[in-house]
């Protein structure tokens, strides 16, 4: 079985994301592999357009294809793709990834009428299950979320040797291992029921609007609006790159896809090597919080806490315009710091031209949007958008399917799923050793008691939690994880559930550019060929609004629409503007020159001020920022320095 040689690009992502390290077969094997991920992905089309199957059954099947998946192409160790040896416990692993779910689908009507009474049989099946979902999570996406999981399986059998509030009566290894595989709080909970339906979907889609130029015409839009202004190409970058993370849902991929254009324009404009794949970076990450799509996580708060996700995306608007004008502030303050300029008229596309060429192809994410806000469900939306993506690919010569650009795009958008579905089904055991023990209960009482009480120590606390996980889990699995365990700290504090959640799911985000483990960050540098670690902080500064505004927000949740009206959103608007505004310069160091170490204190205060709701906290943080503003333009550079320019 002979392998093709990867593209560049494909190189680039496996060194930093592990779920694109697969084995790319040719001749037959490459067939059955083509076969197996195109019937996944018409699956999920059918069900989507049809009706989906009972909800074990659904899963069931989903899991199976996944699984089989994911042990034909990932080799049980990096750098042994074509060892023989390897590949025959691949095929074996393959057939009992087949076996588990078709036990399921099977027996469902058996299982049911026998209601917890199992056979030896079950429990065979059900262990068999389990180290099934561990090792190929394992394989996928790395062994950090499987030895989280066993430590929380083994916490479920050790209840009673377990200190103080965490011990419990602990239960049998064949209780937890029937939980895990016959229930829907287990392998088969809510997670990989999100995957199951709205996740693939939109999954999907992405690979559909990246077969059809959607991320060009991205890219294409925001050189001819920014392109001629300061610094232009990273304001590029920001925009590109915040629509086409909405649609992917993966930081490293878009860091990668759109840096790969954007981040050698920055660097040939004058920014640094650093601060160009710090700009892509942040920019990607920004767009798992950015409506109207968002990431994978967020279909599954929409499950976890029972608000529509139309509802979720409304709420989370304003924060992400607001990431997004800061970011888009700092790159232009940076601009004008190292005095550059923008581009050549004859390097940037003219607007009317890529209207005319490529404009059609926004439609679908006009739909999915009309969809979403109408009331419909994810999945609908995903599924018109799906179809309107492709019926609109033969308006254009350059953007028509053929057959093979069909097929390939279906096969695609089931392996970009492989990882996310892993990562649901495997967390599955977290979520279930949670459920039968009542930590979380217990992990609510015990994170109140550290806080004593204190609702910023309890947001600090959760704040840190969700940054260690997401050093080595991917997003989706740190926001459930956290918001099964730390979340509902936050709601016995007073902040209100859907606060609390995307508190939660903020904080696994930007995770992807923390250091040591900043992915996304790690990605551009290697773009850029900068210092990976200094990227990472670089990225961090740019993406503080993302630190800040989630405190906000537990504060005051009328910064996500709620309990608010009209005049109440379009104050709360301009002075959150206003105040990122100060924030960005503040943490940048530069306005109308170089601040100075007083200017930037005095920036922090007033961002505070103006970022928190209320009229007097506003006319505060006003009267500091123009106090400021003042100083810039009535001091000079050189009484600046005697001040402590920064």
């Amino acid at each position: 079985m002979s392998e093709k040689p990867p593209l560049k690009e494909n190189e680039l992502l496996k060194d930093f994301d592990p779920t694109a390290d697969y084995r790319n077969f040719r001749g037959k094997a490459a067939l059955i592999i083509t076969i197996i991920a195109v019937s996944l992905s018409l699956f999920h089309l059918y069900t989507a357009g049809f009706g989906i199957l009972l909800a074990l059954k659904q899963r069931s099947v989903h899991l199976g294809f996944i699984f089989t998946l994911i042990f034909l192409l990932y080799p049980p160790v990096k750098g042994k793709k074509n060892n023989k040896i390897f590949l025959f416990f691949d095929i074996i692993m393959a057939g009992l990834s087949i076996v588990i779910s078709s036990y399921i689908f099977i027996n469902y009507q058996e299982l049911v009428r026998r209601a917890g009474m199992f056979t030896q049989l079950d429990y065979i099946m059900a262990i068999t299950a389990i180290i099934v979902v561990l090792e190929g999570t394992r394989r996928v996406i790395g062994p950090e979320l499987p030895v989280i999981s066993v430590l929380f399986l083994a916490y479920a059998h050790y209840g009673p040797q377990m200190p103080g509030m965490l011990a419990h009566r602990g239960y049998s290894w064949s209780r937890i291992a029937s939980h895990m595989y016959f229930t829907t709080e287990g392998i088969f909970g809510i997670p990989l029921g999100v995957s199951a339906t709205y996740i693939f979907l939109f999954l999907l889609l992405g690979s559909f609007a990246k077969r059809t130029g959607l991320g060009d015409l991205f890219i294409d839009l925001a050189m001819a609006l920014t392109g001629k202004t300061t610094g232009g190409p990273a304001k590029a970058a920001v925009i590109s790159s915040g629509f086409m993370g909405s649609i992917s849902g993966s930081s490293v991929a878009n860091t990668v896809t759109t840096g790969s254009f954007t981040i050698p324009l920055m660097k040939r404009v004058g920014y640094k090597p650093r601060f160009a794949a710090a700009v892509e970076a942040a920019a990607s990450t920004g767009g798992q919080i950015m409506p109207p799509i968002m990431g994978a996580a967020a279909f599954i708060m929409s499950e976890f806490i029972g608000v529509p996700y139309a509802n979720i995306a409304k709420a989370a608007i304003l924060p992400a315009i607001l990431y997004y004008f800061s970011v888009g502030l700092m790159v232009h303050f940076e601009a004008k710091k190292l005095g550059l300029k923008g581009m050549n008229k004859n390097q940037i596309p003219k607007l009317l031209n890529v209207l005319k060429n490529r404009g059609h192809m926004i439609l679908p994410l006009v739909i999915i949007f009309y969809y979403l806000f109408k009331g419909y469900t994810p999945l609908r939306a995903a599924y018109i958008g799906i179809l309107v993506s492709f019926a609109l690919s033969f308006l254009k010569k350059d953007t028509r399917m053929s057959l093979k650009d069909l097929i390939d795009t279906l096969k695609e958008g089931a392996i970009s799923a492989l990882g996310v579905a892993a990562a649901c089904a495997s967390v599955g055991f977290i979520v279930g050793s949670t459920t039968l023990t009542g930590l979380g209960l217990k992990f609510t009482t015990i994170t109140v008691s550290l806080a004593h009480g204190n609702l910023f120590l309890a947001l600090f606390f959760t704040m840190v939690a969700c940054t260690i996980l997401g050093t080595g889990l991917p997003t989706t699995a740190t926001y459930i994880v956290l918001a099964t365990m730390a979340a509902p700290a936050l709601t016995e504090l007073g902040v209100p559930i859907l606060a609390a959640h995307l508190f939660v799911l903020y904080f696994g985000v930007v995770a992807d550019l923390t250091p040591p483990a900043a992915l996304a960050a790690y990605a551009g540098a290697g773009i850029a060929e900068s210092n990976p670690l200094k990227t990472g902080f670089t990225a961090v500064k740019l993406a503080f609004a993302g630190f800040v505004v989630p405190f906000i927000f537990a504060y005051s949740p009328s910064l996500l629409l709620i309990n608010t009206n009209l005049v109440g959103v379009i104050i709360i608007t301009m002075s959150s503007l206003i105040g990122v505004f100060a924030l960005s310069a503040g943490v940048l160091g530069y306005l109308k020159r170089r601040t100075t170490i007083i200017e930037q204190l005095l920036l922090g205060i007033s961002a505070v001020g103006l970022l928190f709701p209320g009229w007097e906290s506003d006319l505060f943080g006003i009267t500091i920022l123009s106090i400021v503003i003042f100083m810039q333009f009535t001091t000079d550079n050189t009484t600046s320095e005697i001040l402590g320019e920064n």
